[in-house]
């Protein structure tokens, strides 16, 4: 039987984290409340000179190298970010530009000249939009292959509720025919829903305001005179444009953590209500392991919960469950619903089809749209280390992007699973990283700092162009 899905995977973490004991203790909380409460254990931080696409270029460069992927073979290469570092020119294009770079010697100048190469973007689930499109593609002819790349920065303002959730990193699987690791079930679950539960918008702010405020601040005269004048004669290149307004974009979004988490169990149990009406599935005996978008590691647990006991109310499990923790009219239902959650029950539940796709995720903190395919790279990882045979074994897939929109869909674990994964090393690379202190991550995150730590990253941004007719490009470089 002619199947399509993941045959290969790789990824890629920048070097740098901060421990969220450290982290906890110079915000004045405590770490096990950010521990065991949300499974936080580090957080992932960019080094001075990498972004998205260094991370999608090192994912997809990981890909090839460790595969033996022949990219001359590769039609398209679809990313999925939200953390795009051009408004109109793809991400996808300065990734591919330098692995194309990086392959020259060995595959020919420009190996990925005929490759279709594409951004798609919507909050966390844009790169399960890109794997759902790229599947399609790959399925009307048994010679196509692409890749998907997962890749993302989470930065949140420092102090915020955000803050502990950060991370960074990128994805990148291989979609084929007769896969090695995952055929993936044609049947797509899909909830849609325009929300304001996260996003980050165009801020705008009147020049002749900014000046003012300046002005002001300075003790110079702040009247309209003075400052339409300055306006008019000054050469900088920042004040003397024409634009009445500045325009300001900033990584750090506009969210609401209470209304974004209602929202993800809205969208994803109609996705799941969708899946079920196109495929009956008892989600309970039929999936052997749940992979989620996870904005921390353990959030999956937590929002799966309520569509769980649904589920088992129809079942012999449900009778165990009265067994252990009583019937719910024998207290209020909020005290009943959390005796359920800390019930052995749900939490076998949670050992046996979830935690495995947390472990990645409480090292790293949340990479957006990297978080799920990093969830299956965690779950095939410890199956791998553990010796674990997973041949068979099918995996749901819950993914949710804020603003907003859930798909869920389904994949098989392919009898040679395991030989994808011998390379990849995973929670050894996450242990070898470097811990920087929390002072150190702070000027990070606020620009102060203009040189990388330690040697840098392997890829890196060189530079931006400065002359107008290239003003704003970005210049990417291969450290040896």
């Amino acid at each position: 039987m002619n199947t399509t899905g993941i045959d290969a995977i790789a990824f890629y973490v920048p070097q740098l984290y901060v421990s969220m004991d450290n982290l906890a203790e110079a915000r004045g909380i405590p770490a096990e409340k950010l521990k065991r409460g949300l499974g936080l254990q580090k957080m992932a931080v960019p080094n001075i000179g990498e972004d998205a696409a260094t991370f999608a270029a090192n994912a997809l460069l990981n890909l090839i190298l460790q595969n033996n992927v022949n990219p001359n073979e590769i039609g398209r290469i679809y990313l999925g970010t939200e953390s795009a570092v051009d408004g109109s020119k793809p991400t996808a294009t300065y990734a591919v530009e330098i692995v194309e770079k990086e392959l020259a010697k060995a595959y020919g100048t420009r190996c990925f000249k005929n490759c279709d190469i594409l951004d798609m973007t919507f909050a966390c689930i844009g790169a399960v939009d890109a794997l759902h499109n790229s599947l399609d593609w790959v399925k009307q002819d048994a010679s196509r292959k692409a890749v998907v790349i997962a890749s993302d920065l989470s930065k949140y303002d420092i102090n915020s509720t955000g803050e502990y959730t950060q991370g960074a990193g990128a994805v990148a699987v291989l979609v084929s025919h007769n896969p090695s690791i995952l055929s993936i079930n044609e049947t797509w679950g899909v909830a849609s829903k325009s929300e304001g539960d996260f996003f980050k918008p165009r801020r705008t702010y009147k020049k002749a305001e900014l000046l003012k405020s300046v002005l002001k601040e300075l003790k110079v005269d702040a009247s309209k005179e003075t400052i339409d004048t300055f306006i008019k004669s000054t050469t900088s290149e920042f004040w003397s444009d024409s634009n009445e307004v500045v325009e300001v974009f900033k990584e750090e979004p506009v969210f609401d953590g209470q209304f974004s988490n209602a929202c993800y169990e809205d969208r994803i149990t109609e996705a799941l209500t969708h899946f079920n009406s196109q495929k009956k599935t008892d989600f309970v005996n039929n999936w052997n392991q749940f992979v989620f978008h996870l904005p921390y590691a353990y959030h999956g647990r937590r929002i799966i919960f309520d569509n769980w006991l649904n589920w088992i109310k129809s079942s012999e499990i449900y009778n165990f469950l009265i067994n252990e923790v009583g019937k719910p009219e024998d207290s209020d239902a909020k005290t009943w619903q959390k005796s359920v959650y800390k019930s052995k029950l749900y939490s076998d539940f949670i050992s046996q089809n979830i935690a495995a796709g947390e472990l990645a995720s409480s090292e790293i903190g949340n990479m957006y749209t990297a978080s799920i395919f990093m969830s299956l790279l965690s779950y095939l990882s410890d199956s791998f280390n553990n010796a674990k045979d997973i041949s068979g074994n099918i995996i749901g897939f819950i993914g949710y992007g804020s603003g907003s929109k859930s798909k869920v869909f389904e994949g098989t674990v392919q009898p040679n699973w395991a030989s994808r994964l011998k390379d990849i090393k995973l929670f050894e690379y996450l242990e070898n990283r470097t811990a920087i202190q929390v002072d150190t991550y702070e000027k990070i995150h606020t620009s102060k700092l203009v040189k990388p730590i330690l040697d840098g990253s392997k890829i890196a941004l060189s530079f931006v162009e400065k002359e107008d007719t290239n003003y704003g490009l970005r210049r990417y470089k291969v450290n040896e």
